[in-house]
């Protein structure tokens, strides 16, 4: 799993990678002596262990802000398909999908409300001829990878192959924030932003404006 260590959907993605012991690959719009941005100093430390810190600017180079868009060529190039989760209309994920269609890679958006502006992003590209994301599978099925059996062991949920943590009873069936979620589980954000990703491409929950997230009525 390849992406850019930034906050929000980027170290959600590193996080998930991480718990399930995927390599993961964060590359930086700074010098690989910096960390950009400084929360997550930890998470940057946890990859260098686990993956790689991969960056094309020499040391001490701080994060400016042209550095960014040129590092996400690198992100394109590095990984066979490039998901898009959520993107305003001039959002740099969509200058990394670009670069990802001209380097002859998928492209994948997940969908989310018409009324969202953070989804306008992922609507044109799915306009465009990105590929509509409702579960992980989709894109397996695509890049030909095949799909993970369940398994039997117990930090999974019976026949369904996701870790039983918990998560989705604290949930229930009434959209809740984030914020909620931490005090009825004590989870820290970043590993529930981790697990709410998962969740969702699983299509065990959905994402709602506002920062909400819904139990799927069929979990």
């Amino acid at each position: 799993m390849v992406s850019g260590l930034a906050l929000g959907i980027d170290s959600a993605a590193h996080e998930g990678a991480l718990a399930g012991r995927t390599p993961t690959v964060a590359v930086v719009g700074t010098g690989l002596d910096r960390v950009y941005p400084s929360r997550n100093r930890t998470l940057a430390h946890r990859i260098a262990e686990a993956g790689a810190l991969v960056s094309e600017f020499a040391p001490g180079t701080p994060p400016l802000p042209e550095n960014f868009p040129l590092r996400n060529r690198i992100i394109a190039g590095l990984a066979q398909g490039t998901l898009v989760v959520e993107a305003a209309l001039q959002s740099g994920s969509l200058i990394t999908a670009r670069l990802a269609s001209e380097a002859g890679r998928e492209v994948f958006a997940i969908p989310g409300s018409i009324h969202s502006p953070q989804s306008r992003g992922c609507h044109a590209l799915i306009k465009q001829g990105a590929k509509l994301v409702e579960s992980a599978n989709d894109i397996l099925e695509e890049l030909s990878v095949p799909a993970s059996k369940p398994t039997d062991s117990a930090d999974e949920r019976e026949g369904g192959g996701h870790r039983d943590d918990g998560l989705l009873e604290a949930l229930g069936y009434e959209p809740a924030t984030l914020d909620v979620l931490g005090a009825r589980t004590g989870m820290s954000a970043a590993e529930l932003s981790a697990r709410m990703l998962e969740l969702e491409l699983s299509g065990l929950v959905a994402r709602l404006p506002g920062g909400l997230y819904q139990r799927c009525a069929t979990t």
